[in-house]
């Protein structure tokens, strides 16, 4: 959220979904291109230490898929989507992070990492940076999300709307919705209810159907 210190809207709900057994904490800070990979776990770790927990960078494990089977909880950043999935893809964590979540093990995502988990990275609002090696991701949920998404273009700006650019993904994937997740607010998915909590309403997207706004406190189940 602008003008607040980083991951402070979320920092009680987190604290609340990892809860008081969680202690192997693996984070994956591969959506970090501009800075290093350690900086960002210290970013990370400085907002996790005042609730408890400690993160590790999944760059620091030897046997990176090892460390996913027997992580606690797995957390995933924000920063470029395309480069995220790049180095999940090339270091085999996709398929131990889809298995340990499956079996009851908590993910928490964030921007870049709200987008890999979902069925594909196309919603993502990031500059192709480089080859993912395919577009599918974990295919945690059944939707796509649209990450800080925005109702307005900036002025001056006169390319495309956000709402265009899903309409045009619409266009060509008739039976997958999308939600537009506005800054502070979140998704809580357990054992496949799903509750829309945070600040914000949300906004979502289905082909030949007009969008429709959803409160905080919205049972979003349907869309699975």
């Amino acid at each position: 959220m602008a003008g607040e210190a980083y991951l402070e809207y979320p920092k009680k709900a987190i604290g609340n979904f990892l809860g008081e057994n969680v202690k192997r904490i693996v984070f994956i800070p591969y959506a970090a291109v501009t800075f290093s990979y350690d900086a960002y776990v210290d970013k990370v770790n400085e907002r996790f230490n005042e609730l408890g927990y400690t993160v590790s960078g999944i760059h620091t494990f030897e046997n990176k898929p090892e460390a996913i089977r027997n992580a606690d909880a797995i957390v995933v950043g924000g920063g470029n989507t395309w480069h995220l999935l790049r180095n999940m893809r090339t270091e085999g964590l996709l398929e131990p992070i889809r298995e340990k979540v499956k079996n009851g093990t908590p993910y928490i995502g964030w921007s870049a990492g709200s987008n890999v988990a979902c069925p594909t990275i196309m919603t993502t609002n990031d500059m192709p940076i480089i080859d993912p090696l395919g577009f599918d991701a974990l295919g945690l949920i059944a939707f796509q999300i649209n990450p800080h998404y925005l109702d307005a273009n900036p002025d001056g700006h006169a390319g495309e709307t956000r709402e265009q650019r899903i309409e045009e993904f619409l266009a060509v994937n008739h039976q997958t919705k999308v939600l537009g997740l506005r800054e502070g607010s979140m998704l809580l998915i357990d054992d496949g209810q799903i509750s829309l909590q945070g600040l914000r309403s949300a906004r979502v997207f289905a082909w030949a159907t007009k969008p429709v706004e959803m409160n905080p406190g919205s049972d979003l189940s349907f869309l699975v």
